[in-house]
């Protein structure tokens, strides 16, 4: 390597070379320049000889060049421009300059354009910078990065053919790998100090990377995936690749869908582009955990910005993974359809979809028939899903625009063991009946008909039986089954018949395949396990009315108050479905049960 020199200027003469930055030079200054050179429009006045001594490409243009035509030569599409035209020619002249990780790569591609090899001199303009690359710069991961992110301004041909680019790929994934040895135990250090700490700990190159272009970062990820980097240092990469060449960008679209009709610019072609090259470097190895605000993050970028259909897919894949730990705030997505609802309940749609698909697949996997076949764990995650579900279908149920086939379709897909009680699904329906007042009588009928009356709460029935936005018939079967209810608490029976019944109704049949007998013995063990989680309910009501008919024994001793009056106090509570309608209907029924109770208990009996 040589070092830089300050270049004094002086008065030019018609022997001086002539260079872009003006200066002279001692060699050959009493020799007349017998070349010109042109490079990107700009003249150099050189001299042939050091030229012709060092630079193949220059020494064939001369010797083919005929008459007048030798002192003029062009050199097309010079790799680098003129300012590396003027580096190299620096070095024809013997003078110093300094070679650095910035101009290393181009001084490369200009020394292999102008043919400068070791044919024509020892060390010369391609032997230097090989060495530069060898000894300085591949031994360094940021050097790496630095000399990499130049190489996108250089013709591409001219950088694979000399390997540059795959050569810092390889260089950075290597040191990569080297600090994630060296860092294993400051990493362990972390572990009972802070978040922050522990996450300098994980990669700090992280945001070096953020600088390459989409194409040099894939590779360097591939790479860092061969060499065995960690899962989580890929990730944080993504991360940060992400935030930083996304950030902030298409925030009016979502609110303007009138500009997705238009034809994408190319800044959003190259996010596109970036979206897609992200989402398919993503680890795909299970003990990977990529946070679910980024996949969503991605998912709404991919949805914007006209993502190819694997990419979408792809995410929602792993978001179904782990559909049950995420937030209602996610499942929010804008829709950019115009005249579609608010928000994009297909793709909700599609991420339950597959959710089923892999809650299925396990149970098939994992509950053989040494397994006590309750699979708890992928039943206690469509509990918690169904939960969400019902909160997003009352986030989304006041949208106008919201079809009641969607609608529907949602309620539907979750099986009824997803739900222990229906009180979110009742209340979604309610909402969605009262912001679409112009639903047909059919339409209120089947959309009430998702709801299980059995599966209601004291509070939901009470709320449901003074509903006027409910057909007469759900009214009906809320009233019949509250007094099945009322008379399984006096007799204390609190449902064992029904248990009992599926207890027997359990037992396999001989006819029947040890395959289809383990299947049904599966189904009624999910069947008992969901009865037992809707009796544990029906208990902790149970023993809430009877700590409120002691205080009202306490407080009211000896008015007369029979033990069903208490009761139909109690039921008449409304918690989180009150409202001001139901509040004075609530009011005026329980006068008349009080004053006429006998009347009041014989309508019950007719409901039956």
């Amino acid at each position: 390597m040589v070092s830089e020199t300050s270049l004094s200027s002086s008065k030019r003469s018609p022997a001086t070379p002539k260079f872009c930055n003006s200066f002279t030079t001692r060699i050959f200054a009493d020799v007349a320049g017998d070349i010109t050179i042109v490079v990107d429009g700009e003249s150099f006045l050189l001299h042939k000889f050091p030229l012709v001594t060092l630079s193949g490409k220059i020494r064939k243009m001369v010797a083919e060049a005929k008459g007048s035509n030798v002192s003029n030569l062009e050199l097309l599409n010079f790799p680098g421009g003129h300012q590396t035209f003027e580096l190299a020619m620096k070095f024809c002249y013997g003078m110093n300059f300094e070679i650095t990780t910035f101009n290393v790569a181009r001084l490369r591609c200009a020394a292999e354009y102008l043919e400068m090899t070791e044919e024509y001199r020892e060390q010369n303009l391609i032997s230097r910078a090989e060495i530069y690359l060898n000894e300085i710069v591949f031994q360094s991961l940021q050097k790496s990065v630095e000399v990499l992110s130049t190489c996108e301004m250089l013709p591409t041909n001219i950088v694979d053919e000399i390997e540059i680019s795959s050569g810092c790929v390889e260089s950075i994934a290597m040191n990569a790998c080297k600090e994630q040895l060296v860092s294993g135990l400051s990493k362990l250090d972390c572990d009972g100090e802070s978040r922050e700490l522990k996450e300098d700990c994980v990669a700090w190159w992280v945001e070096d990377l953020s600088v390459l272009r989409i194409d040099y970062f894939q590779g360097v990820i591939c790479a860092m995936g061969r060499m065995g980097v960690r899962s989580d240092s890929i990730i944080a990469s993504l991360m940060h690749y992400a935030q930083s060449s996304l950030k902030g960008i298409g925030k009016c679209q979502f609110w303007n869908p009138s500009r997705t009709n238009s034809s994408p610019t190319s800044v959003e072609k190259d996010q596109r582009i970036i979206v897609e090259t992200l989402v398919s470097l993503m680890p795909t190895d299970k003990s990977s955990a990529i946070p679910l605000t980024f996949l969503f993050g991605m998912l709404k970028m991919a949805i914007m910005l006209g993502a190819n259909i694997p990419c979408r897919l792809e995410l929602e894949r792993r978001i179904a993974l782990r559909l049950e730990m995420v937030s209602l705030d996610d499942l929010l997505i804008p829709s950019l359809q115009s005249g579609d609802s608010l928000f994009d309940v297909d793709t909700v749609h599609r991420l339950l979809v597959n959710f089923l698909q892999r809650v299925e697949e396990e149970e098939t996997e994992d509950c053989g028939y040494e397994s006590d076949g309750l699979c708890s764990a992928g039943h206690g995650s469509l509990l918690k899903v169904g939960q969400l579900i019902d909160a997003y279908l009352a986030e989304i149920a006041p949208d106008p625009y919201l079809s009641l086939q969607k609608f529907v379709a949602l309620v539907e897909i979750l099986p009824d063991y997803a739900r222990v009680i229906d009180d979110g699904l009742y209340r979604a329906v309610d909402i969605y009946l009262k912001a679409h007042p112009a639903l047909t009588e059919q339409e209120c009928k089947k959309l009430c008909k998702l709801i299980d009356c059995q599966k209601l709460s004291q509070e939901a029935c009470n709320h449901a039986a003074q509903n006027n936005r409910l057909p007469l018939q759900m009214v009906v079967q809320v009233l019949y089954f509250e007094q099945l209810r009322l008379k399984n608490a006096l007799s204390g029976s609190s449902g064992d018949g029904l248990l009992s019944q599926r207890i027997s109704s359990g037992v396999p049949s001989a006819a029947m395949s040890p395959r289809d007998n383990y299947a049904s013995l599966r189904r009624e063990n999910r069947e008992l396990k969901l009865e037992i989680s809707r009796m544990r309910v029906r208990l902790s009501e149970l023993e809430k009315e009877q700590m409120f008919m002691k205080q009202g024994m306490i407080d009211k001793g000896g008015n007369g108050r029979t033990f069903l009056t208490s009761i139909s106090k109690g039921i008449g509570k409304i918690a989180i479905f009150s409202g001001q309608g139901g509040g004075k209907r609530q009011k005026s029924g329980r006068k008349s049960r009080g004053s006429e109770g006998k009347t009041g208990r014989s309508r019950r009996h007719s409901v039956s």
